[in-house]
């Protein structure tokens, strides 16, 4: 089970042109992805609630979540990032 979330193997497709990943293609890719939206939005929603936490806070809490994302893509997607031109 472990193997599942922590081997090597890639998630996410490269992308055609440009740098980064694409969309994923096995579903650990898209429990990540899934995850990422759903603690954005519920970030998103504490934000709108004026009593609940602070503005700076939420955004200091959204910058971690998507540090955090964007080394599981980047760590999971295939042949890595890097440019790739016309």
């Amino acid at each position: 089970m472990r193997d599942l979330f922590f081997g090597k193997e890639p998630w996410f497709r490269a992308k055609r042109f440009g740098y980064g990943a694409g969309l994923p293609f096995k579903w650990q890719g898209w429990a990540v992805l899934g995850f990422y939206l759903l603690a954005m939005i519920g970030l998103a929603l504490l934000a709108d609630n004026d009593q609940a936490i602070p503005t700076i806070v939420t955004v200091a809490l959204m910058l971690i979540v998507t540090g955090i994302f964007t080394i599981i893509v980047r760590n999971h997607t295939e042949g890595g990032w890097k440019w790739r031109g016309l």
